[in-house]
């Protein structure tokens, strides 16, 4: 039953224009980041890893989370309509089944949008003049950045199911992301999920700010579980209302 409510899902977002806004949004960080570097040459001389920390400064810390909220808020839409949660809730399938469909089509999402992420700033760099290619632990840092966001995913998912509103889930990405940099920069980082996309994806920084793979690996991993454990539970509890 999860294939077929995923053929469900992909069928509700085949006419969607939300692809055009995960193509076009990502450039004004690319943008911003790219200016930010060409402005300070004299100071940034690390060339791609600098590039690097004015890039991932404007995109994890404003724009990431906030996108993925977006999408979460999104293909939770039609069920927050009209009566559709009755419709929903009284369909042969289990709860697992629905928020799962959902979720791994958020996650492919997810790291969709950081491989895009990746392109643009491969190209920032080629466009400010920077020679050859970025380090290989820039990729590392970028593949570790989507597995935080994994969690944020499972999070904003959850936080969309329950809110009506569209906008306020992507609200509170952003003031997520926000507290994400004071809580990294304050050494508490693993125990924050919106911190872990940050600390994942280095941003703006050039030294590693993962100190202990296994702890952020488990940090990612329980927060994931522990919001998809919620959103099934609660899924299961909701109420058919008149």
């Amino acid at each position: 039953m999860l294939l077929a409510c995923i053929k469900t899902e992909q069928k509700k977002l085949r006419h969607s224009h939300l692809w055009a806004a995960f193509l076009v949004i990502p450039l004004l960080p690319t943008v911003m980041g790219a200016a930010n570097y060409v402005n300070n040459l004299g100071l940034l001389k690390s060339e791609w890893y600098s590039l690097w920390t004015q890039h991932s400064l404007f995109y994890a810390n404003f724009f990431y989370a906030p996108l993925i909220a977006l999408y979460c808020s999104y293909i939770w839409r039609v069920e927050h309509l009209n009566y559709n949660w009755n419709h929903l809730m009284t369909m042969p399938v289990t709860a697992a089944d629905i928020f799962l469909s959902k979720l791994l089509l958020a996650v492919r999402c997810t790291v969709i949008l950081q491989f895009w992420m990746g392109a643009l700033f491969l190209a920032a760099g080629k466009v400010v003049g920077l020679p050859g290619l970025p380090n290989p632990q820039i990729l590392i840092w970028l593949l570790r950045g989507s597995l935080g966001a994994v969690a944020i995913t499972a999070l904003q998912l959850v936080l969309s199911m329950i809110i009506r509103s569209f906008a306020v889930p992507i609200g509170l990405a952003l003031l997520g992301s926000v507290a994400g940099l004071l809580a990294s920069n304050s050494g508490l980082g693993l125990f924050w999920p919106y911190s872990l996309m940050l600390m994942g994806m280095n941003a703006n920084k050039t030294e590693d700010m993962v100190s202990s793979s296994l702890g952020f690996g488990v940090s990612t991993l329980a927060f994931f579980a522990l919001f998809t454990a919620f959103g099934v539970l609660w899924l299961k509890k909701k109420d058919v209302h008149a």
